[in-house]
This record gives structure tokens, sequence and C-alpha cells, in this order.
């Protein structure tokens, strides 16, 4: 029950900001004019019975996601970071809580210029030895900026029991694309001088994913030598409505529930004028060519579930080792939002597993 209840505080937390905002709108049709496209009504999903209990219990204890909160978009620049601070605020307090609660130690330090959070497991290193774990946070590119942002990164240094460098990038609406991209990239050169590439891996997820995958177009761009590894979560690798799972999913993926309103929104304050389908927005688009072997993970009731997939198959048909879990039932992030869950302890133990094969043991 614990996980059920911080799983609707983080993902419910949003629409709540947005209730009583939005019209009553009904889902997009726009695949509609498509002559060609399937019109399917009422569906009935029940929750998935394919799963563990506590999974199940946590999917039949939340409310039917809903669309008339997702499709709020700010009017303004004010009203983006009024919802960007009210969840922050939220968020700080919870990841002090998880950070006690887990026994890890949390420092803001600047490296390369850029503002990072230096996570550390006090359980002493694990079997990898002196290695780094890049953390690119998520959020719509919008959301998790500070202490906000280093959930994840939590996480990732207690269950793979690693240093954790989460990277405090600048968003919108005051720092538009290039300046996130720019700031990853910043760090890295820093890091440089701390660590050999055979001992790092970046990643993350949702547009954390998405920026990872920037940032090794840039790294390649500028001819930096490239981490040894790549973690994808779910990558918001296209910015734009295309794939199956954007109208297969939606309304039944419980954190993002549609692209239309309010994410498709967040890619363009992002995006700031420049095309949706530019690499560095959308590296699927990208030469995906001389990228690390990469870990990535989805689920079933993901809207991402094709953003990842699509990624998986352009990574492997350039000739990249990828290794690609899709879990029953989950939605977007939810190996995140439920770590204790079965299903999420079992992405995180094949991380790892991926992890011991690609980061070399060299001195």
């Amino acid at each position: 029950m614990r996980t059920t209840f911080i799983f609707f505080i983080y993902t419910i937390g949003l629409g709540s900001f947005l209730l009583g905002k939005a019209q009553s709108i009904k889902p997009a049709n726009d695949s509609v004019k498509n002559s060609s496209a399937w019109i399917i009504k009422n569906r009935v999903v029940p929750p998935p019975s394919a799963v563990s209990k506590e999974l199940n219990l946590s999917i039949s204890s939340i409310p039917q996601p809903d669309y008339t909160t997702r499709q709020y978009v700010p009017k303004n620049q004010a009203e983006w970071k009024t919802i960007q601070n009210a969840l922050a605020k939220q968020e700080v307090l919870n990841v002090t809580e998880m950070a006690q609660k887990l026994n890890v130690t949390v420092e803001q330090k600047t490296i390369g210029g850029v503002s990072v959070y230096h996570i550390d497991p006090k359980t002493g290193p694990g079997v990898l030895g002196k290695v780094v774990f890049i953390h690119i946070h998520g959020g719509a590119y919008v959301f998790s900026a500070g202490k906000a942002g280093i959930r994840e990164g939590i996480l990732l240094a207690t269950l793979l029991k690693m240093p954790v460098l989460s990277v405090d990038y600048k968003m919108p609406p005051d720092h538009p694309y290039p300046a996130a991209l720019d700031d990853v990239i910043g760090a890295y050169k820093g890091l440089l001088d701390m660590y050999p590439t055979y001992k790092v891996v970046i990643g993350g997820t949702s547009a954390g994913g998405g920026l990872t995958m920037a940032a090794i177009l840039r790294m390649k761009e500028l001819k930096l030598k490239l981490p040894n590894a790549v973690f994808l979560g779910t990558p918001w690798s296209d910015l734009t409505k295309t794939g199956d799972s954007y109208y297969i999913n939606e309304g039944i993926d419980r954190s993002l529930v549609t692209n239309d309103g309010f994410l498709e929104s967040a890619a363009k304050l992002y995006g700031n004028g420049i095309s949706l389908k530019d690499p560095y927005l959308s590296p699927i688009y990208g030469d995906l060519s001389g990228f690390p072997p990469t870990f990535l993970v989805t689920g079933t009731r993901d809207l991402f579930l094709s953003n990842t997939v699509r990624t998986h198959r352009k990574l492997r048909d350039v000739g990249t080792e990828a290794d690609l879990v899709v879990i029953e039932g989950m939605s977007h992030g939810d190996y995140m939002l439920l770590p204790d869950v079965p299903e999420s302890q079992s992405v995180f133990r094949d991380l790892n597993n991926f992890l011991k094969k690609y980061l070399s043991a060299r001195p």
C-alpha cells in the first residue's frame, strides 16, 4: 500500500494542479481524419492478471486516468512556472525522505560549470569498483529542477551500488533547447577528468532517455570519447506523435495518459520553434551508429512503448548491442515509481547484470 500511495502522489500530482482549469475535452481523434483508421469504442481494460499481486493491486487501486486534466495547456510562462514550482516543492520533500530511508548521501556540486547532485550509497562500492552513473532526469523537459530531479538517481545509486551524478540541467520556459543539452555535455566533459569512459554509464527515464540519446549524438559530433554503456528508460526519443502506442495506449497509460494537450505543449515549449523532428530534439531521427551498448526498458501499457521499441530496433539495425526489457502491465516509468514490486526489481537486476557485462573491470 505504501508504494501505491507514493505512486498516486507522484503521478496524480500534475492532474490535481490542472483540475478545474481544463474544460471537458474528449480524447483526441486526429487519426479519424484518415479514412483507413479504426475507431474502437467502449473498450474494457481490466487490471492485468499476468503480473505480481503487488503490481495488480497498485493498478487496480488507482482511478482510471483522466484525459481532461492532461489536455490542459498553460496559457503563459507564469502559469508554467506556477505548476513547476508547486510540483518541485512536493517532490523535494519526497526525495529528502527517500534519501534518508535508503541511506544515501546527497551533495550538490559543480562539474564543468554545471550543477549536479552527487548521490552516494553508504553500502560501499559494488562489484564493478570505481564506476559512475551519469543520471539525466525526466520530467517532460519542464519538471523536476534542482533536488526534485534526483528520485531515480537515488534508486539507481541504491540498487546498483554505485555513485550517481544527476545533472541539474536548465529547462524552459526560461531556458529552452539547447540549454539542457549544453549542460549535459558540459557536465560530461568535466567528468572525463575524473573517470575513464570505460567506467561510465549514462542514462535516464523519459525525457532523460531522450536527452541522453541527444547527448550521445552531440558527443559523436564533437568527437568525444563515449561512455561504455547507456540506460534508456522508456525514452522520449520522438517528440512527435509517431508510433502505435501513442494511440493504442492512450488513456491506458496511467502516468502520461495522452500526448495531446499538456505533453505536446511541453515538447513545443522545449523545442522553442525548432522542428520536433530535429535529431537533437527527437534523436530517433538521428544517426545512431556507434552508440555504446544500450539497455532499454518499457511496459505493455506505456504510451512510449513504440518510442522504446523503435529505438531498440534502430540501434540493432546499425549494429549496436541493445537489450530490450518489456514488462507486462507497466505504464510509463512504473519501474521507477514502484521500485518495490517484483517486476521493478527484475528490471534493476537485469540492468545490474548488463552493466557488469559492459563496464570493463580494467584498472
